[in-house]
């Protein structure tokens, strides 16, 4: 079963996680996955797609290729921070 935007939210906010961390852990712009979450529209396709897949508000599946390059932008984007 689909959860909502709303069900996620909560979720994060139970487990006292931040939905920003989040999406830098997973490779996203904490904005998009904001975006994703405040929609009244599930998204088709792209980034928006994979995220909602991964937030358990859309059934699908997360593109291989999208993955893969959202892990390279967090190593990168992790590295660079040091």
């Amino acid at each position: 079963m689909m959860k909502t935007a709303k069900e996620v939210r909560n979720e994060f906010r139970r487990a006292g996680n931040s939905i920003s961390q989040w999406a830098i852990n997973n490779g996203y712009a904490p904005s998009l996955v904001y975006r994703v979450l405040s929609s009244e529209k599930l998204p088709e396709r792209g980034k928006s797609h994979d995220i909602a897949v991964k937030l358990g508000i859309k059934d699908g599946v997360v593109s291989p290729e999208r993955a893969r390059a959202a892990r390279l932008a967090n190593m990168v984007m992790s590295t660079s921070e040091e």
